[in-house]
């Protein structure tokens, strides 16, 4: 078992820590907001009152933040290499996980920082949203050197079903822009037909029952279709935190050189739903854009 320092417990960050606690490891848990710390100290595990504390006698550190800027902070210190940064106080050797979702180019020059101070670093962001962290059956997209994802793996283990090693630093980041493109078109698709059979008076809980059990079943239908229809949008993941990732994906593609015309309307439908006040919604309150250009 390890000495763990887990620094952001929030609605994932916080049920990440709690499986790993109950595996067996030490974890030591940091989050700007004390509720979070509190509920890690219920489950089990110890709170630190900064970054520097949290990571003094880890072996394994884990970041689990909503942005760049926020990983950046705790990494290199909020004064870009203060007192309270993981690069100053853990101790060579450690390996850094970061499940963060941020740009491949924040997440590179973590590693490169990291690594010329002796430290191993991945990035690993996840999907599966909240419920996915409460269940442990995240899918984990890994970017880092080979030998530090095999040592990480009793880590994905505890908190994953799916993980894999898709390349080098950077890499986790792009496979998971792919992964918000193609979820937050899905919302869109799932949301247009829901309007399309309201208004033809069709059954559209029977219709979408159908629809799941063919070949356009998907998670989203899965675990989300009763509560879009019944227009319930308590946030498992937010429009604000879609809204940054679909600026991920837009921005790697530019990186990559390709065009991505579909992730542009999509990221267009999805920026429209936070400047309508939608932003601390569900990500499937796209219902309520699609209607709303429906007249409905």
């Amino acid at each position: 078992m390890s000495k763990i320092a887990f620094i952001g417990l929030g609605i994932m960050g916080g049920p990440m820590a709690g499986h790993l606690v109950r595996a067996g490891h030490e974890v030591t848990g940091y989050d700007v907001v004390q509720a979070g710390v509190d509920r890690l100290v219920a489950a089990g595990g110890t709170g630190a009152a900064s970054v520097a504390e949290a990571v003094a006698e880890a072996e394994i550190v884990i970041t689990m933040l909503p942005q760049d800027e926020h990983v950046e902070a705790v990494v290199f210190g909020a004064d870009g290499g203060g007192d309270g940064g993981v690069l100053r106080h853990a101790k060579p050797g450690v390996l850094l996980i970061d499940f963060s979702t941020i740009r491949p180019e924040t997440s590179i020059k973590v590693a490169t920082a990291g690594r010329e101070l002796g430290l191993r670093v991945l990035d690993a962001p996840v999907s599966g949203g909240e419920k996915g962290a409460v269940d442990a059956v995240l899918s984990i997209m890994v970017g880092g050197p080979r030998e530090d994802f095999e040592a990480a793996k009793p880590i994905f283990e505890v908190v994953g079903k799916t993980f894999e090693r898709v390349g080098d630093s950077g890499a986790g980041q792009y496979v998971k822009a792919a992964n918000q493109l193609i979820v937050g078109g899905t919302y869109a698709l799932v949301a247009e037909a829901i309007v399309l059979m309201e208004a033809a008076g069709v059954d559209a809980k029977a219709g979408l029952d159908v629809i799941a059990g063919g070949l356009a079943a998907s998670r989203i239908l899965e675990i989300k279709r009763d509560t879009m229809l019944a227009r319930r949008f308590e946030p498992g993941f937010r429009i604000d935190l879609h809204h940054k990732d679909m600026g991920i994906a837009s921005a790697a593609a530019r990186s990559a050189g390709v065009s991505l015309p579909m992730t542009a309307l999509v990221a267009q439908l999805i920026a429209a739903a936070r400047a309508k006040g939608y932003g601390s919604l569900d990500h499937s309150a796209l219902l309520k854009i699609v209607e709303d250009l429906s007249g409905r």
